[in-house]
């Protein structure tokens, strides 16, 4: 591994333990909750191999509502629709064959792409992949803890837990995207306005989806074009 890349994997690591310690938490609600719904065996399972927050905890409370597995599953893929958006974004900072350039697809979740985001449409690939290696021992560990303690803990609302992951993610757009001013702020203010507007009205987690399509305003921008050596490679196609 290039020193580069070395080096970039190791700051993000460290950039990325605040937002693991906030999932643990979120992942201790998440198996509080998901227990007594769908039991031990399929909480943690979906912990270790899905490994998509969202998406494990609206499923749930589409069966805890009485929905069917088809729904839970309908539900879980439509928040997952935004990592094509971001994936598209990211891939052409990645290189190599497809077998690498899927583990790095594997190693993206919302908080260490949005963290690996160097403006212009650029995108340092190693830096993600160690924001994220923090958060899914924390992810599952936090399941763990809910599934086997929830007794102990009681109702994670009442404590507070169920918006960790919001005031992460407004964190990063503020502490981040919204320095560049212009479009960003543009974007923000339109993502935020759909997702008001569309959350009395519709399924949980539509209004996410239908928010991100504020971000196609990026398409009207230049391409990602970059001198900097710091970033892996240059874009490719």
């Amino acid at each position: 591994m290039p020193d580069r890349d070395r080096n970039a994997l190791r700051d993000g690591f460290k950039a990325g333990i605040p937002f693991a310690i906030a999932a643990g938490v979120v992942a201790i609600s998440f198996g509080v909750v998901a227990e007594p719904v769908i039991g031990e065996a399929a909480a943690m399972t979906s912990s270790v191999f899905v490994f998509a927050g969202s998406a494990q905890i609206a499923s749930t409370a589409v069966i805890a509502s009485g929905g069917t597995v088809t729904a839970a599953l309908t539900a879980a893929i439509l928040l997952n629709l935004r990592y094509v958006p971001m994936g598209i974004a990211l891939a052409p900072w990645l290189r190599g064959g497809p077998l690498r350039r899927a583990a790095f697809g594997q190693a993206m979740i919302d908080a260490s792409w949005a963290m690996a985001a160097r403006g212009s449409g650029r995108f340092d690939p190693a830096f993600m992949v160690g924001a994220t290696l923090p958060a899914y021992p924390a992810w599952v560990a936090g399941t763990a803890i809910g599934v086997f303690a929830g007794d102990l803990i009681g109702d994670p609302e009442t404590l507070g837990l169920d918006v960790l992951f919001p005031a992460v993610f407004l964190a990063l757009l503020v502490t981040g995207e919204l320095r560049q001013g212009g479009r960003a702020v543009t974007v923000a203010l339109l993502g935020a306005a759909i997702g008001l507007a569309l959350t009395p009205f519709t399924p949980a987690g539509v209004p996410v989806i239908a928010a991100s399509a504020a971000a196609l305003l990026g398409l009207t921008g230049p391409g990602p074009e970059t001198d900097d050596p710091e970033i892996e490679g240059d874009p490719v196609g």
